[in-house]
């Protein structure tokens, strides 16, 4: 039988491209969410048929009630945050996918694991913000994490022969360097949004493609991959990569290293997540080696992308501290996006409310809000 699928923030980059996997492989959607973009959700309601919707903002919630009303087989419209983790716990799907962006996943996150529903994890924040409680999540419930990121997947896929992953000494965790690769200080003082958002290699939200331009996205895959996959983070080595082919690799006791490559399309790793432990044909198109020239090999500068140093400091100090470099992050490309900071006050910002505080011990899901509204609070505060 064919898969239900209950995709969440289905109208984003991830969500989108989830969707043309869901169709190729002929998979039932169970549920759909979005934040605001109703009209795109009501095309996706028509195709996929949902028996369920979520709109967590308001306004678009009863734009699209006035819309689906007197349609015939038209979905429940659920609302807000706590519906977003009602269709979460949902029985009848069998893989949830969150692809929702921030911190506003974790609370959907934790309520498919509770439920036992196998998660295929898009939101790297709910790991940054909540590695404890979602990795104790999933243990006491027996769910699956699936990683969906490209980085992740492939280290997860390299690690699918049992002995082999139980010999793991080391991560290559692979990064494309974003529009800004080898750039200083001096020459990203001036680097403006439109800069910012011309990412080399992947087709991405605007948030996630100004975390890439910082390299705050490589220090989140770095916290996320710890909690994954169980090393330290001096055992995980962030590689630059620039054509984005070697999506990371693994190295082993006897020093081999195995790696997963293919194009750049998330297309691949989404469909891992939602076909495993099976791999199927899909809409991802395959990698040409007559054509690959070059594969090349550098270090990320931590000294010029501050994001990156700010996020190892926090992974080491532990608790707390990823969940407050991350609300940071949130807050300042807020208002980068909206012109009112600048590229570079990004990274000062995010280290800023890192050095801070200690930030460690035990936490609860309430403590994990109340450190996010605090960072957040911090930037708006220290912003110049």
């Amino acid at each position: 039988m064919a898969k239900k699928i209950t995709l969440l923030g289905s109208t984003g980059s991830i969500g989108t491209q989830s969707l043309d996997v869901i169709r190729a492989q002929g998979y039932e959607v169970f549920a759909l969410s979005a934040h605001r973009q109703t009209d795109l959700l009501l095309k996706q309601i028509a195709e996929f048929r949902p028996k369920y919707v979520c709109v967590t903002d308001e306004a678009a919630a009863e734009k699209l009630d006035a819309a689906l009303t007197g349609q015939a087989g038209a979905p429940k419209l659920l609302r807000g945050a706590g519906g977003l983790e009602q269709l979460a716990r949902m029985e009848g799907p069998d893989v949830v996918l969150n692809s929702v962006v921030g911190i506003a996943g974790l609370g959907a996150s934790l309520a498919a694991l509770e439920s036992g529903h196998d998660l295929a994890l898009a939101n790297k924040e709910s790991l940054v913000t909540g590695g404890h409680l979602v990795t104790q999540a999933a243990k006491k419930s027996g769910a699956k994490l699936l990683p969906v990121d490209s980085e992740h997947s492939a280290i997860f896929q390299c690690l699918q022969d049992t002995e082999s992953a139980k010999a793991l000494t080391k991560i290559l965790l692979t990064a494309s360097g974003g529009p800004f690769f080898g750039m200083k200080t001096d020459q990203l003082r001036t680097k403006t949004k439109a800069d910012a958002l011309r990412h080399p290699n992947w087709n991405m939200g605007a948030k996630i493609t100004i975390d890439s331009a910082t390299l705050m996205n490589k220090g989140l895959e770095l916290i996320e991959a710890v909690w994954l996959f169980g090393l330290p983070p001096e055992k995980i080595q962030i590689v630059v990569q620039r054509q984005s082919i070697i999506h990371s690799a693994v190295q082993f006791a006897d020093n081999s290293v195995i790696a997963q490559l293919g194009v750049p399309d998330m297309r691949i790793p989404i469909q891992y997540a939602l076909t495993w432990p099976q791999r199927l044909p899909g809409p991802a198109p395959e990698l040409d080696f007559a054509a690959l020239k070059v594969l090349t090999f550098d270090v990320a500068d931590e000294e010029t992308f501050r994001c990156l140093a700010a996020c190892k400091k926090a992974i080491r100090k532990g608790g707390l501290a990823p969940c407050a470099a991350n609300g940071a992050n949130e807050e300042a490309v807020a208002l980068f996006l909206q012109d009112k900071i600048g590229f570079l006050e990004i990274g000062r910002l995010v280290e800023a409310v890192v050095d801070s505080h200690r930030f460690g011990g035990d936490y609860t899901l309430a403590d994990v809000y109340a450190c996010d509204r605090m960072a957040r609070e911090f930037v708006r505060s220290h912003c110049a």
